[in-house]
């Protein structure tokens, strides 16, 4: 289901690792998925939390900002391009979504 509430989306540098608290993270993979003649841009990330003070552990996960409106059409301030999306909001939708891309890409979650 689309709204009318379509977003910036400032596409991150692949590759770079960020460094939080827990430990760190990149993204590794951003991708296009065709969905019910639209394109769903998501990106790969891994993480892996080994400075926590309850253990150790990683993840590769998915984000998925939404579907494609305008797709790299401007640059941010920081010379990152910026991509016009619409988040997901339907569960069903998010559910149809979170099966293909766990069935192309070897993820533990998909976060919208």
């Amino acid at each position: 289901m689309l709204t009318d509430r379509a977003v910036d989306f400032i596409h991150p540098e692949l590759n770079k690792t960020v460094k939080a608290i827990g430990g760190e993270y990149a993204f590794v993979k951003e991708a296009v998925l065709p969905f019910q003649d639209q394109e769903v841009l998501y990106l790969v990330g891994c993480a892996v939390f080994d400075t926590t003070c309850c253990g150790s552990g990683g993840v590769c996960y998915a984000h998925v900002p939404g579907f494609i409106r305008d797709a790299q059409y401007k640059t941010s301030e920081e010379g990152r391009p910026v991509s016009r999306v619409t988040p997901i909001a339907d569960p069903l939708v998010q559910k149809e979504i979170r099966r293909a891309i766990s069935g192309r890409e070897t993820v533990q979650q998909v976060e919208f």
